[in-house]
């Protein structure tokens, strides 16, 4: 039925009568972008042969975009000039040499979800707004549920792993003392958590943000390669009691930011079970290994925590953001510690079950519907080809490390355990000096002189870092499935060519 038009009406100065969008133009306009966004990221962002970037600095990148914003709107050639402008300028993170963070590359699949529920605009709280993207997420829920070894959980997908782990802290303190809800932190005795040296610093944030108070933060140490030594926690856990605290959490690490170390979760979960401690454990990074029968290994004992965070944006490249926390408990502690019941959206009369308005479970209202990215992937390749993803990666690692290893002029901090490879690279000029403070303050200017060059040259990025006394190193992360045997030989003879003459 078409509707008949009726007079126009004046209100309040305005003009009422029909829409006043031309749908016709904002379509054309979808229509050119979306041309432009497959020839110029999907396509041509993702050759090899193409820069990673157009590094311009920050001065120089406001000249050359136009970003006023102006009274009147500006036409659609423009703003499709724009929209090529900011590709070009923007990082390329889907290109082959892209090896700068813990996220790398383009899943196809992911990539059309996302296409998808950015143009249904969901918001996920409700069955009644979103009744697929919720029964989508559930589903991925229970099976990443699974490969963590629990029969049953909760969870919930939320914008990145710190806050998964702000949400699990929050979690395990209103487990220790549920009060703190209504009452607040008045009368609470001083609560302890304990977490890696090497932990990600998302627990100093959460920590700060929960007015738990970063001082009360006892970081254990670690061993050579990383990994939180078991028995130094146990005595700090002892410490804090002396002392009078009260400890609630241990926050353990698989897969660390820097050196992807992954903590005894075993021997960890061991002390939280003797002392009543609640164990996360942030798997934000290594998570994904649980895809893979050769190396879930890395993750013995996981199934001993009573929360995950766990990013399916990292190693299977689902896009960012796509986090998840999960949670052993089936008690509905997610919905107790969070919920508000907001009676204009978590209506309990509602004509459907409303167990599906998982919306009081989250810190959020709005709440993108990031799982629906990852069951598209999950969906296209199937397990097999999600063990697959992380198995290659991990191979192309040690393909990189036997190569660091015959090179003269490159030194590995250590072997690497997972898919973070870091090394040193050495140039001529250094390489006969006995190794002592000079050479270490000369070698430590060398990998952010070459990261600059790198940049400007556009030929690939990665990352670079001091740690823990070490100065200045390179950390290499291999994760997407576009990365080639030969990108892992570019990568060093770039640096070589780069570095040689410093």
């Amino acid at each position: 039925m078409v509707p008949s038009k009726k007079s126009a009406v004046l209100v309040d100065g305005v003009v009422l009568n029909g829409p006043t969008t031309d749908a016709k133009v904002g379509e054309k306009f979808v229509e050119e972008a979306w041309k432009l966004i497959m020839e110029e990221v999907v396509l041509k962002a993702t050759d090899v042969n193409e820069k990673v970037c157009e590094w311009q600095p920050p001065e120089q990148l406001k000249q050359l975009l136009d970003l006023e914003m102006r009274d009147t709107g500006e036409p659609h050639h423009r703003l499709l000039e724009l929209c090529r402008d900011v590709i070009r300028y923007s990082v390329k993170t889907n290109h082959p040499r892209f090896f700068n963070q813990l996220y790398a590359g383009l899943d196809y699949y992911s990539l059309v979800a996302r296409f998808m529920t950015e143009a249904l605009n969901p918001s996920v709280y409700t069955y009644e707004v979103s009744p697929v993207f919720l029964i989508v997420e559930e589903a991925v829920l229970k099976k990443m549920i699974e490969f963590i070894g629990w029969k049953e959980g909760d969870g919930i997908f939320n914008p990145g792993g710190s806050v998964s782990n702000m949400y699990a802290m929050n979690l395990a303190r209103y487990k220790y003392c549920p009060d703190i809800k209504e009452k607040g932190l008045s009368g609470l005795p001083r609560l302890i958590l304990f977490a890696s040296a090497e932990c990600h610093y998302s627990m100093k944030k959460a920590a700060s943000f929960l007015g738990i108070g970063t001082e009360n933060i006892c970081f254990v140490e670690t061993d050579g390669r990383g990994k939180m030594i078991p028995e130094e926690l146990e005595k700090q856990v002892w410490q804090a009691r002396k002392e009078g605290a009260a400890p609630f959490l241990v926050c353990a690490t698989s897969g660390t930011t820097v050196l992807g170390a992954f903590d005894p979760l075993d021997e960890i979960a061991d002390i939280c079970e003797r002392h009543g401690l609640w164990l996360h454990v942030d798997a934000s990074w290594g998570g994904s290994a649980l895809m893979s029968r050769k190396h879930r290994k890395l993750l013995h004992g996981i199934h001993r925590a009573d929360s995950v965070a766990w990013n399916p944006h990292k190693m299977l490249m689902s896009g960012i953001q796509c986090c998840a926390l999960l949670v052993k408990d089936k008690s509905d502690l997610l919905k107790k510690c969070y919920s508000a019941k907001a009676s204009y959206l978590f209506q309990q009369d509602k004509f459907y079950d409303v167990s599906y308005d998982t919306g009081d479970k989250s810190i959020q209202c709005s709440r993108r519907a990031d799982a629906f990215k990852f069951w598209m992937t999950w969906k296209a390749l199937g397990t097999l080809g999600l063990e697959e993803r992380v198995n290659r990666a991990l191979a192309l690692s040690r393909y990189l490390v036997d190569e660091i290893k015959k090179r003269e002029g490159f030194k590995l901090l250590m072997e690497p355990e997972y898919a973070n490879i870091c090394f040193w690279y050495i140039p001529p000029s250094l390489r006969e000096m006995k190794e002592g403070p000079e050479f270490w303050a000369k070698l430590n200017l060398v990998a952010p002189a070459i990261k600059e060059r790198m940049m400007k040259k556009g030929s690939l990025m990665l990352g670079y870092q001091p740690h823990r006394g070490k100065v200045n190193f390179f950390r290499q992360v291999v994760i997407s499935p576009q990365v080639s045997r030969e990108d892992m030989d570019f990568l060093l003879d770039e640096i070589d060519l780069l570095g040689r003459d410093m």
